[in-house]
């Protein structure tokens, strides 16, 4: 089966997701439905754990959207519990240097080109389309790496020019935190740091993407114009808190009490 994600990427489309940490199907198939792209279940800082990913995966697909996993580690076996479940893809976090992302790669693919293990699972369903699974999913997986360290992007060329990376996405926060500018995201430092990154990835054919939890106005549509092609925007939680905050508010009469 083909990667509706992965293949918009190769035109050169724009490809819009968001984000779930909550860790429960409804939540996940509520997002999925509203029409995203994809959506990234976080297994690393979200309240999820393997089982509990399965029926999100499996919620997410139902509205015909894009499953991806964000391992907790740059581990095989993460990634394994990850395709074996059907995710369209892995989100890999913490990568700082050419190694690192050659170990993601090598654990997201089949041999020869990977160390991907084979076992009878959901995505081939369970048995029933092995072969042509096995012989397109080095082929069809997106491999998504995080940039999310000043040492990353000091060594975002070599990083890129790893075969096999679909995507490098900018986590600006840890970013941020990495740079002593902790939370600030616009900061022209970490601006700086985003356009280096962005650049490497023009230079060498990896997809650029951007994480964008809470859009200033306009902003998704200047990311995207930019050239960004694959933008994560807003998360659930985040979600649930300004909108119950926008509704206290209405009979309170005050603002936004996080983060402004």
């Amino acid at each position: 089966m083909q990667n509706r994600v992965k293949a918009k990427l190769a035109r050169g489309e724009a490809t819009v997701g968001t984000w779930t940490m909550i860790g429960h199907p409804a939540v996940a198939e509520i997002l999925a439905q509203a029409g995203f792209d994809w959506v990234v279940l976080d297994v690393e800082h979200g309240a999820m754990d393997w089982p509990r990913v399965l029926p999100q995966v499996q919620a997410v697909q139902g509205q015909g959207c894009a499953a991806i996993c964000r391992v907790p580690i740059n581990s095989p076996e993460h990634f394994k519990w990850a395709l074996d479940l059907g995710a369209e893809g892995v989100m890999v976090p913490w990568v700082r240097t050419a190694t690192d992302a050659r170990e993601a790669v090598a654990a997201a693919k089949y041999p020869p080109e990977g160390i991907r293990g084979v076992g009878v699972c959901r995505a081939h369903g369970y048995g029933a389309r092995f072969q042509s699974y096995v012989e397109t999913a080095n082929d069809e997986t997106l491999v998504i790496l995080q940039i999310e360290h000043i040492d990353a992007v000091d060594n975002i060329e070599e990083i890129c020019a790893v075969p096999g990376i679909d995507v490098a996405f900018i986590g600006p926060y840890d970013l941020s935190g990495s740079m002593g500018l902790m939370g600030q995201i616009h900061h022209p430092d970490v601006e700086a740091a985003v356009s280096r990154v962005f650049e490497a990835t023009q230079n060498a054919g990896v997809t650029p993407g951007l994480l964008v939890a809470e859009p200033r106005p306009g902003e998704i549509t200047q990311r995207i114009d930019a050239g960004f092609r694959f933008v994560a925007v807003g998360l659930d939680t985040l979600m649930l808190v300004r909108g119950a905050q926008a509704l206290v508010s209405q009979w309170r009469g005050d603002g936004p009490q996080m983060g402004g």
